[in-house]
C-alpha cells in the first residue's frame, strides 16, 4: 500500500497521534495499562497527507548546510592539484514524486523520486609542482537528478515518538559538474569534473540523509509540542507522553498516551486502563479512545481552579425567567427578580462525578444556586440542588454541540428569609430542569468551544466528526482536511 509523503508524513503521524513528553517506555501490551488516550491513523488520512510532501522535502534540501569540500589529487605532468568548492547553495529544486508504504511492525518505507536540484558555488584550485604553481578560482553549478530511499522508524526517545530515517539511500541518474556554465568544456574542466563529481556525490548524500533525519525530528518536536500546548490551559495542563513505542501495520498507526492531568503540581495516576486494540476500527481516517480515567481528572482540576462558575444578570437573567412552568413562581422569587439589579451565581459545591455508558457520560454534580440582589444585604435565597444527566457530545460546524438529559434532580440546604414550603421546592427543581439546564448547556458549549478556538482547533478541516460513548472510555472518530496552517507555521518558525 503505497502513499505519498516524507517527513510530513513521519511529523503528521506524530500530531494526530498527540505525542508529548513522558518517561520511559513498555512493550505495548504492558503500555496498555497505563493508557488514558490511544490514537489511530488510518490509510485514508494517510492520503490526505499526501498533498503538501513537496513542501517539507523542498525545506529538507534547502535547509542543509553544505560543508566546504577540500581535496587534493596527484596529476601526470600537472604536479598535485589542490582544490575546494564553497558556499554550495540549492538552486532550481523541483520533486516528481513520492510514494510511502507502512511496513508492518517495522516502520515506513519511502520513496521520493525524479528530485532535479542544481547546486551552485565556487571551487577555488591550484595545481603545480616547486618550479611552477597556478590558482584560479571559477564559479561551477552541479546539475543533479536524485531518486531517494528512506527506511524511516518510529520509536519511543525519552517517552516522545521520535523518527529514524538514518537508513537513507541516495540514487544519482545524473550529476554533471559546469565550470562557468561551460557545457563543452577543455581539457583541464573535463579532468575536475571526473573526481570532483564523485567527492560531490558522498558530501551531497551525507548532508541530504542528515538533514531528513533532522527535518524529521524538528518537525516531530514541533508537532508533539503543539499537541502539548493543545491539552493545556492556565494552570491543568495533561501529559500525553507514550507509554509505547507506536503500532504499525500495512492500514493504521497506532499509539499510546498516558493522559495524566496535571494541576498545581499534583498529577493524576492510571494503574488499570480498559483499552483493547479491538475498541478501535479501521472505517474513518482518524480515532481518539479517551478513558474515563484521563477526562474525569480534567473536570476535577477545572473544578479545583474555580471554572465551573456562572454569573446571569440583566436582561439575559429576566428573559430566562420567562420559560413558562407547570408550578407557579412563588412569591419570594417574584420579589427577588423584580428587585434592583438581580443577580442569580451558581457553582459547583463538590467535585463532580463523571463516568461514562453506551447511554452518554454521565455527571453528577451538586450545585449552589444564590439568588442575590443590590439592595439586600444578605442573598434573597441559596439552596443546593444535586444534579445527574446523561450528555452526548457532538462538533458541527466548528461548535461544540452538548445534549443533556436528566436523569435525577434533587433540592437541599436552602437558606432563605422566608419558610421553606413544599410548594418552593418543587418549583425549584422544576426550575432546575426546564430553566437551570437549559442554560447551562450553552454556557458551557460556548465556553468549550471558546477554548477549542483558543487551541486553534477551528483551523483544521474536521468531517462528520462522532462522540461515541462505551463503558469507561469514549471513541471519537473522524475524517479530516489537511491541516495546511501547520505546515506554514512550522516552516515559518523553524526553516525560515
Amino acid at each position: 500500500m503505497k502513499r505519498n509523503a516524507m517527513e510530513l508524513c513521519v511529523g503528521l503521524l506524530l500530531l494526530f497521534s498527540l505525542a508529548g513528553v513522558g518517561h520511559s517506555c513498555v512493550d505495548p501490551e504492558s503500555a496498555y495499562r497505563f493508557t488514558g488516550i490511544v490514537c489511530r491513523l488510518t490509510y485514508p488520512a494517510a492520503v490526505v497527507l499526501n498533498e503538501k510532501t513537496t513542501e517539507v522535502i523542498q525545506a529538507a534540501f534547502k535547509h542543509a548546510k553544505y560543508p566546504n569540500i577540500q581535496g587534493e589529487k596527484s596529476m601526470l605532468f600537472m604536479g598535485k592539484l589542490n582544490y575546494g568548492l564553497h558556499n554550495l547553495e540549492i538552486h532550481n529544486l523541483t520533486i516528481g514524486k513520492s510514494e510511502f508504504e507502512l511496513q508492518e511492525n517495522k516502520g515506513i518505507g519511502i520513496t521520493i523520486s525524479n528530485v532535479s536540484v542544481v547546486f551552485k558555488g565556487t571551487i577555488i584550485y591550484e595545481y603545480g609542482s616547486y618550479l611552477f604553481s597556478v590558482g584560479q578560482s571559477l564559479d561551477f553549478e552541479v546539475e543533479s537528478q536524485i531518486d531517494l530511499i528512506i527506511n524511516s522508524k518510529l520509536y519511543c526517545g525519552k517517552g516522545r515518538v521520535a523518527a529514524d530515517t538514518s537508513n537513507c539511500y541516495l540514487t544519482f541518474h545524473k550529476l554533471q559538474l559546469l565550470l562557468q556554465g561551460d557545457r563543452e568544456p577543455g581539457w583541464l574542466k573535463k579532468v575536475f569534473t571526473n573526481f570532483i563529481t564523485i567527492t560531490v556525490k558522498l558530501v551531497v548524500k551525507g548532508q541530504i540523509c542528515k538533514e531528513i533525519n533532522k527535518v524529521a525530528n524538528i518537525l516531530a518536536d514541533f508537532i508533539q509540542d503543539t499537541a502539548e500546548q493543545f491539552v493545556s490551559d492556565g494552570n491543568i495542563s495533561m501529559n500525553v507522553g507514550i507509554t509505547s513505542s507506536p503500532a504499525i501495520t500495512s492500514n493504521y498507526v497506532e499509539s499510546y498516551h498516558k493522559g495524566l492531568v496535571t494541576y498545581n503540581n499534583t498529577t493524576s495516576v492510571i494503574k488499570d486502563s480498559v483499552f483493547k486494540p479491538d475498541q478501535i476500527s479501521e472505517n474513518r481516517s482518524l480515532y481518539f479512545w479517551l478513558s474515563d480515567d484521563a477526562l474525569e481528572p480534567l473536570i476535577t482540576a477545572a473544578y479545583h481552579d474555580g471554572r465551573f462558575v456562572i454569573n446571569i444578570s440583566g436582561t439575559e437573567l429576566t428573559d430566562m425567567f420567562q420559560t413558562q412552568l407547570s408550578t407557579d413562581r412563588p412569591n419570594l422569587v417574584n420579589k427577588w427578580l423584580f428587585s434592583e439589579e438581580p443577580l442569580l451565581r451558581s457553582w459547583c459545591a463538590s467535585v463532580p462525578r463523571f463516568w461514562t455508558t453506551p447511554q452518554g457520560s454521565s455527571v453528577r454534580v451538586v450545585a449552589a444556586v444564590e439568588l442575590s440582589s443590590a439592595k439586600q444585604d444578605s442573598p434573597a435565597l441559596y439552596f443546593e440542588t444535586e444534579v445527574e444527566v446523561y450528555v452526548r457530545a457532538s462538533y458541527a460546524e466548528k461548535k461544540v454541540i452538548l445534549k443533556a438529559t436528566p436523569v435525577n434532580i434533587s433540592i437541599s440546604n436552602f437558606t432563605t428569609s422566608e419558610d421553606v414550603s413544599e410548594r418552593l421546592s418543587a418549583y425549584l427543581q422544576e426550575a432546575v430542569e426546564k430553566i437551570g439546564i437549559p442554560k447551562v448547556i450553552p454556557y458551557l458549549e460556548a465556553t468549550m468551544t471558546a477554548l477549542m478556538d483558543k487551541q486553534n482547533l477551528n483551523l483544521f478541516d474536521i468531517i462528520n466528526p462522532e462522540v461515541i460513548p462505551y463503558n469507561g472510555y469514549v471513541l471519537v472518530q473522524m475524517d479530516f482536511g489537511f491541516p495546511q496552517h501547520l505546515l506554514v507555521e512550522f516552516l515559518r518558525k523553524t526553516l525560515v
